[in-house]
């Protein structure tokens, strides 16, 4: 059975805030920070909107490819969300199926 690991961009209502997350299990994190269960920066930013992500069956690349995004300036970011996802749609209800 292949496990997947997955690297997402998630926003605020008004799209101000951007953070970059990781994971092995994106439905349970994204619920998690819609309901505002994970403490700290996406409660403290009200951040719930997903925005982007990629799936990778290899947690090194996983890993290699957050913190590549992490580190990149936030035109790369709103540039890499733009390439998917012009109008920033809550991926959501994608992604639960």
């Amino acid at each position: 059975m292949t496990k997947y690991y997955f690297v997402y961009l998630m926003t605020n209502r008004d799209n101000s805030v951007l953070y970059t997350g990781f994971t092995n299990n994106i439905i349970r994190r994204v619920h998690e920070h819609k309901e505002g269960l994970a403490d700290g920066f996406t409660k403290k930013y009200n951040v719930k909107k997903l925005v982007y992500f990629e799936s990778f069956d290899d947690v090194d690349m996983a890993i290699t490819r957050e913190k590549q995004i992490k580190a990149g300036s936030r035109a790369k970011k709103e540039r890499l969300i733009n390439s998917v996802n012009k109008e920033w749609k809550d991926l959501w209800d994608e992604i639960r199926g």
